[in-house]
């Protein structure tokens, strides 16, 4: 059994990195703050924002497709003309894009080429669990390690990430995340945005020091500099057509509010667990480190020349995190997509299976100013040792989820299943809320109550909050089906 003190004695040490144990966070959180910050040297919309490659499979054999994967050391140009360590999937910042078929297994192996072990968990994936990425099953330097996922679930907009425990912040803060696309002949028969015209966008922030290196503190709120698909304030050339735009908060601990510079609405018609029922027109989009939106952006009103910035409004100065990345229309194109008014079936919250338990989940952390904050789960640090809830194969549940920070913003993610959000403090959920979800925000103070069902695998999964500084403080517990 890998313990918390053999992690963390093994890992970010060996590595050089900043060692996050009592004692050393104050020091490290005081290197980051002296540190400035080259980011007066990325002008805006001066580069563009690539596209991640598409992960080929090495080969394809009765149904199944297998992938190789290398988890490694690298360099990239985030900074224009500077080379930024980072930690890769393949070598790419962000990571490929894997592309699964819902029905067909796919295989990947990833080698562990660091200096520090791993996990990587395939975030929003009803998969199995020695596949899954528990936080303590990690691989070592130097070695391999084989993930079966069945894909048995609906198509979604998953994505990949290291989990490693007390090390899953730092990793994905540092590059090791990746979008995982699953579709299905449901949304595949759909007449919405394909190809060229479906594009993933992993959105977060960084931190700089004056060597254009990136800084990692825990809870650091001064990580300013936002980045679209690992560049700054990148622009990106449309056609005068339809765009789908699969939207990833790949942040820590931001929260972003989403909108166009000129005021036109975004069309969300997708959340964590696929197609909402119907599309939804949102003036503003949030989204906590995570969760997943998909929206359809429609370019034809606007003649070609047009420049439209993605704006967010969300907690920061705007100076600083206001400016995400600019849509330029630079051609007139053909356009057969649509965006039908149903988009799929999806029950009622009235017709959702009985629930045989009610349970309440308390999030919470220390806000009193101390160095090292630690972060709870129903008043109990994480402990792998511990089962902390027990669910019946086959089963619904309802899930109270409350925040009881007073200042601070959570989140909640659960391993295994995509729930269904019903209220917030007694409140129906709103529209862009009604479909399958696996991560949701929690306000200081709200509850939010969800619709669990246990009906894929059994097994032992972990759920936190997915403020990820937070769940490596120990907000995180362990769900047993059984």
């Amino acid at each position: 059994m890998i313990t918390r003190r053999s992690v963390l004695g093994g890992s970010l040490a060996a590595a050089g990195l900043p060692l996050l144990v009592p004692g050393s966070l104050a020091r490290a959180r005081a290197r980051a703050a002296e540190a400035p910050s080259p980011v007066g040297r990325a002008e805006p919309f001066t580069v563009p924002m690539p596209v991640p490659s598409v992960l080929s499979p090495v080969s394809s054999t009765g149904g199944v497709d297998y992938y190789e994967v290398g988890i490694r050391k690298a360099t990239a140009e985030i900074l224009p003309g500077i080379a930024t360590d980072v930690l890769t999937y393949d070598g790419q910042f962000p990571g490929p894009v894997i592309r699964a078929f819902s029905g067909r297994r796919l295989v990947v192996r990833h080698h562990n080429d660091l200096d520090m072990p791993v996990a990587v968990h395939l975030h929003g994936g009803s998969v199995t669990r020695d596949s899954d990425g528990n936080p303590m099953d990690v691989f070592d330097p130097g070695t391999s390690r084989t993930y079966t996922y069945e894909n048995r679930q609906p198509h979604a907009s998953l994505w990949y990430h290291d989990h490693a425990h007390h090390m899953e912040s730092e990793h994905v803060y540092r590059g090791l995340s990746g979008a995982y696309l699953l579709t299905d002949s449901l949304e595949q028969g759909l007449p919405l945005p394909k190809g060229r015209y479906d594009v993933p966008i992993t959105i977060r922030d960084a931190r700089f020091d004056d060597q254009g290196q990136l800084v990692y503190a825990m809870s650091d709120r001064n990580r300013t500099t936002i980045l679209a698909n690992g560049k700054v304030a990148p622009y990106f050339e449309v056609a005068a057509r339809k765009y789908r735009f699969r939207l990833l908060n790949g942040s820590n601990l931001r929260i972003f509010s989403l909108r166009l510079s000129d005021g036109t609405p975004l069309t969300q018609i997708a959340s964590d667990g696929g197609l909402l029922e119907r599309p939804v027109t949102v003036p503003v989009l949030r989204l906590s480190p995570g969760e997943r939106a998909d929206v359809v952006i429609d370019f034809s009103a606007f003649p070609v020349g047009t420049r439209l910035v993605l704006r967010n409004s969300g907690p920061g100065r705007p100076d600083l995190v206001g400016t995400v990345l600019r849509f330029d229309v630079v051609r007139t194109a053909d356009d057969p997509s649509s965006v039908p008014a149903v988009l799929r079936s999806l029950p009622a919250a009235n017709e959702l299976p009985t629930t045989a338990v009610t349970r309440e989940i308390v999030l919470n952390m220390d806000e009193d100013g101390r160095p090292d904050p630690r972060g709870f789960v129903n008043g109990q640090l994480f402990d792998p040792e511990r089962i902390d809830t027990t669910a019946t194969f086959g089963t619904s549940e309802i899930w109270n989820v409350t925040n009881a920070n007073r200042r601070t913003l959570h989140n909640f993610h659960l391993h295994l299943v995509q729930f269904r959000v019903l209220e917030r403090d007694g409140v129906p959920a709103g529209p862009t809320e009604a479909g399958l979800k696996d991560t949701v925000r929690v306000a200081p103070g709200e509850t939010v109550k969800l619709h669990v069902t246990f009906d894929s695998y059994r097994g032992d999964y972990v759920y936190h909050c997915h403020m990820l500084d937070h769940s490596a403080m120990g907000m995180m517990a362990t769900l047993r089906v059984r």
